[in-house]
Order: structure tokens, then sequence, then C-alpha cells
């Protein structure tokens, strides 16, 4: 694993735990997603609280009953469940993560779900049969890769001729330098993003047909302002003595460019043609 996937795994595992100092517990998380009430009431206790993405990939598909759904970068389960009960018995749902600690609880959540299959892989090396796959889901993992191509390679690779892709990504333009400076920002979706049009590039370059972008969710600068204290430790430890409104004040003041800069994307594509 390279030393990056290995920082990122990391954070997580510590997220997964609970750990009121990782980085992704601060940043992440199903209150900045789109799931409808009707969804997160079906999911057993805790699937919630666990989840660390940045929007609902599922919201704007139309998987049906039958249908063989890919999740890129599983995680603790969120999304499975919700596609396991869009697919039905006659269909299935393979959930991919590298994260050992992730895939456990995954495994703990899943196991009464007779239509979810879990394996561990890279997003880059998908453990999945060519052209085996109805619909490929993701919840912001596809920007923590430092290989997005040959990501993007493997989406076409795994996708039947009809099949179609819709994930939920962090995606940025301009962003100011510090913040793609910072290798903590990079484990908590904010240093590794690409712009919009280098992502529907990819795709394209990939074969995938008509990459679109269908929907994009902005975040307040309040939302941000813990990500600018990470980024920036030992400026923000010196206003401690100002007081924690002053201090809080002048981090959102920081963060107001990240929210200008960056965003999750919901991204489509069909499958290649043949």
């Amino acid at each position: 694993m390279d030393s990056k996937k290995s920082r990122i795994s990391k954070e997580y595992s510590k997220a997964i735990k609970n750990d009121a100092n990782s980085v992704v517990s601060k940043t992440g998380g199903a209150k900045f997603a789109d799931y409808s009430d009707e969804e997160l009431s079906v999911l057993p206790d805790g699937v919630q609280v666990s989840s660390f993405g940045c929007g609902n990939p599922l919201a704007f598909s139309d998987v049906k009953p039958g249908d063989v759904v890919l999740d890129l970068g599983c995680g603790a389960g969120l999304d499975l469940l919700i596609a396991s009960e869009k697919v039905g018995s006659d269909g299935s749902v393979i959930g991919v993560d590298f994260n050992e600690d992730m895939l456990a609880l995954a495994r703990q959540r899943t196991k009464e779900y007779k239509n979810i299959e879990l394996r561990k892989g890279r997003i880059e090396d998908l453990p999945v049969e060519s052209h085996s796959v109805d619909w490929v889901i993701s919840n912001c993992v596809i920007n923590l890769s430092s290989d997005k191509q040959n990501a993007f390679n493997e989406i076409a690779r795994v996708m039947k001729s009809e099949g179609k892709m819709v994930v939920s990504d962090i995606v940025a333009e301009n962003l100011p330098w510090w913040v793609r400076k910072s290798g903590v920002l990079k484990a908590a979706c904010g240093g590794g993003v690409i712009s919009e049009s280098e992502y529907l590039k990819g795709l394209g370059d990939a074969g995938l047909q008509n990459p679109q972008i269908i929907g994009r969710q902005h975040y307040e600068p309040q939302q941000l302002a813990s990500i600018v204290s990470e980024a920036m430790p030992k400026a923000i430890s010196g206003l401690r003595c100002c007081g924690y409104s002053i201090v809080q004040t002048i981090l959102v003041k920081l963060a107001r460019p990240v929210s200008q800069n960056l965003w999750s994307a919901k991204i489509f594509a069909k499958g290649l043609k043949v």
C-alpha cells in the first residue's frame, strides 16, 4: 500500500472507532448527505453515524429489482444496505473496500442480507469480473485515489454495455495553496480533488459514454472551519487566547474561499459502446 493510501486507511480506521480526533470524523458524515427519511428508516441503528460520504449516489439512480450494484469504497455499509433494498432478492450488491476495519464492520452489519457480498480490494484494481455490473456507485472515494484514471478505466471494465454509473464525489476549482499542500486534508477529501472538467474528461478517456454532472451540493464556511483548523494548526493555536467566538469567526473567514471552490458533485456516465 502506498503512503497516501496508508494514511487514508489509518484516518478511516480511527473514524470507525469513534475517535473524535479523526479528520474524517470532523469533516465527513451522513449529516452532509441527502438521504431521504424513508431510506434511512430501514437501516440498522448506528449505520448513519459511521457513514463518511459526501452525498447519496443512489438518489439519482434508477436501480431496479434484479440489478447488480457495485459500491466502490463501500465503507461501513450505508449505501450497500440501501442498494440491497432496491435490487431485492433477485439482485446482488458487491461492496469493495481496502480498509480492514471498515470491511469488518460492514460484514457485521450486512450478515443478514443474502444479496450483499463484500470483497477486499482497491478501486484501481477491482476484484470484479469484466462486464458484470449494472450500476457502479461510490460515495466520496474516487477523489482519494492517486491514480484516478486507472479507477475510471476499472469502472468502464466492470460495467455492462448498458450499465450506468452514479457517484457522489468532491470536486474543486482553484483551491488555495494551503488546501492542496495539506496532507491532513487529503485524507479528509480536500487535498487530492480534481475539477469537474478533469473528472468528466477522465471518464470519457476511459470510454464511458455521456459523462455529466447531474447535481451539486455546496458547503457552508461554518462546515469547513474545522478543515481550516487542521490545515493551519500553528496559526490557529496562536489565536486561542482571543476567545472561542473570535477564533471561530476567523476560521469561518478563512474557510470562505474553500467553500466557494470545493463542493460535492453527483456524476453520471453510461457503459462502453459495443
